[in-house]
């Protein structure tokens, strides 16, 4: 079984490309930031990974995603080889779209846009739009298992 879920923000807008042809096909690539939930000394915060998405789902994303926005996807992972220029081969691996939904309100992502980078986001004690907060402090060392 080959099935990605990952939820995180937008790094940048959306690039979209048009398949060349009778019908042209959307090609949407874009990265998501998804949050890693144990950090060692030294780690980056997050993972930085590659989406692409095609047709009518590319469309979608091209309309109406925006660099920052959280939202959550499900895929595939679909891994792909060639030979460079220089004859070197060459990898890449992304997630192909299959579902993408917002998984933050409009309003949530309008505040967030606009709030000054200097300011930290406040504490939740309850959650408000129905996404319970992860404690970013716990590091792996500190679990028992």
């Amino acid at each position: 079984m080959n099935k990605v879920i990952l939820m995180g923000r937008l790094t940048r807008d959306p690039e979209v490309r048009y398949s060349q042809g009778n019908e042209p096909l959307a090609v949407a690539r874009y990265t998501l930031a998804v949050n890693r939930r144990f950090k060692r000394q030294g780690e980056q915060d997050a993972d930085f990974i590659g989406c692409v998405a095609f047709g009518k789902a590319g469309e979608f994303a091209e309309k109406y995603f925006k660099k920052g926005q959280m939202v959550s996807i499900v895929g595939r992972l679909q891994v792909r080889s060639w030979d460079d220029n220089e004859g070197k081969k060459r990898w890449s691996t992304d997630v192909v779209v299959e579902e993408q939904y917002f998984a933050e309100s409009k309003a949530s992502f309008e505040s967030h846009r606009d709030a000054a980078p200097a300011a930290p986001a406040p504490k939740q004690t309850a959650p408000s739009d129905g996404f319970y907060p992860i404690d970013e402090s716990i590091e792996d060392d500190d679990l028992p298992f």
